[in-house]
């Protein structure tokens, strides 16, 4: 079933010291479909390159699922932003390329933003 998910990509949403943002996303009805569509966006040279891609789904089958890929709490901060919207069998992926200085707490706004932006194109 993998072959045919569909994924949309926003591409980059917004940079802050050096730190680019990305979301992407797409349906999915089970663990398998979330990972490959995890697996098609890492295909790509630049998601491959990325630091993080961090991602967060509710899988009516088997609920809330979610990968923090080093980026410790963006995975929890996608799954609430699911779980307030109930969108269910639907897979978000941040991604983000390190921009060399820390962004502390902010990292979380921008995951926000991120998912805010992709949740407006549904």
């Amino acid at each position: 079933m993998g072959v045919f998910l569909t994924m949309r990509k926003l591409g980059q949403i917004l940079s802050d010291r050096g730190s680019k943002y990305a979301v992407s996303g797409g349906p999915v009805s089970s663990r398998s479909d979330v990972d490959a569509l995890l697996m098609r966006l890492r295909t790509e040279k630049a998601y491959a390159k990325a630091t993080h891609n961090t991602w967060a789904a509710i899988l009516s089958d088997g609920g809330p699922i979610k990968g923090d890929d080093g980026e410790s709490g963006a995975g929890m901060v996608i799954l609430r932003m699911l779980e307030r919207d109930a969108l269910v069998d639907h897979l978000v992926i941040v991604t983000r390329w390190y921009g060399g200085k820390h962004l502390g707490g902010d990292r979380f706004r921008h995951v926000q933003s991120c998912v805010r932006a992709y949740l407006e194109t549904l």
